[in-house]
């Protein structure tokens, strides 16, 4: 058995992450900032990744239903909050492009667990939410996979609102560069496997091989720039252009997180075991195998550090960290045992 398959999954130092409202932000150390309050982003990470776990009870049903709450609560007209402070006060009146596509992300995977009363609001919230209008590719990409999501749980039942909004959301994710430089983008930003994660998924949904093809190429271009020897040697918070050449840091955990779910999806797609040997590289960036041969993961709590520098890495161990590397092992853990990406 590997070395991410050994990896338990734990949820511990989640819950000492979270207060009355949800996860806090961030974390000095392992110790909640509670002045930071909370955001939407982290509490629709927090539902994709309590979404796709089997059989959560106590302490993680219980953060399940706040996060619920909290990602349907953010709704306001046109878009969605993200910042609330630790008293439960929204304290922007409109979040970020982002924070919109991720709850779509976040409440699409979420009816994988809702119960009946949930599953209604969620649907009605999405129908509504579906209506992002941002040029930004990662936030149409996030909405995209909540819809894929949805359409996964809901199957007939998805509205035709949610359904008829993936071909103007398509049109958001930009087409390939030419030349050497493929990314569709001047520079790789931040999540950047989300990209081509979204086209497989809305390929593998609507049985649209051309969406399938590139989102393939797509993925393998950027393995290509960012895979180093025998491990992955992410793009770090500054980005990655042209030119960019040996490893770079701080490497963040959401680019492992991302690559391994998008990798899980190409397998299951495509059958090809290659694909397969990256989503373990990806979970294993977690556990040591990566630039600085650090481990971002503590297998004893499950609490996830914020960043990998060449010789430490971020002590600090807040929510988006800490829900990126569960996140990560739990997608290896499916795909192991055979079970597609929702």
């Amino acid at each position: 058995m590997n070395a991410a398959a050994r990896a338990p999954l734990r949820f511990d130092h989640l819950h000492r992450l979270s207060g009355r409202h949800g996860v806090f932000e961030h974390a000095r150390y392992t110790h909640p900032r509670v002045s930071h309050g909370y955001t939407t982003d982290d509490m629709a990470r927090l539902l994709v990744v309590l979404g796709r776990q089997p059989h959560i009870s106590g302490a993680s049903l219980r953060l399940f239903d706040r996060g619920v709450d909290f990602v349907l609560a953010g709704r306001t007209s046109g878009s969605w909050h993200n910042r609330m402070n630790a008293a439960g006060t929204w304290v922007d009146r409109r979040g970020s492009d982002d924070a919109h596509g991720r709850a779509l992300w976040g409440l699409g995977a979420a009816l994988g667990q809702a119960h009946p009363k949930q599953r209604n609001r969620i649907i009605t919230t999405l129908a509504a939410g579906v209506d992002v209008d941002s040029p930004a590719p990662r936030t149409n990409a996030f909405a995209i996979l909540g819809v894929c999501a949805a359409t996964h749980h809901l199957g007939a039942a998805t509205p035709d609102r949610v359904l008829s909004a993936l071909p103007r959301l398509l049109g958001r994710i930009p087409g390939p560069g030419n030349g050497r430089w493929q990314w569709p983008e001047a520079r790789l930003a931040y999540a950047n496997a989300r990209l081509p994660e979204a086209l497989l998924a809305a390929g593998a949904s609507v049985g649209d091989d051309r969406l399938v093809d590139r989102g393939l190429a797509m993925l393998d271009w950027l393995v290509s720039v960012e895979w180093n020897g025998d491990h992955f040697s992410f793009t770090p918070v500054e980005g990655r252009g042209p030119g960019g050449t040996g490893p770079a840091f701080d490497q963040q955990p959401i680019e492992a997180w991302a690559m391994a779910d998008a990798c899980a999806r190409a397998a299951a797609i495509t059958g090809d075991g290659t694909w397969s040997g990256y989503v373990t590289a990806a979970a294993e960036w977690f556990l040591g195998r990566n630039d600085a041969g650090l481990a971002l993961y503590d297998p004893e709590t499950g609490a996830g550090y914020d960043g990998l520098h060449g010789d430490r890495v971020n002590a600090n161990c807040g929510a988006e960290s800490t829900l990126a590397a569960l996140g990560a092992l739990q997608t290896w853990r499916r795909h192991l045992s055979g079970q597609a990406p929702v």
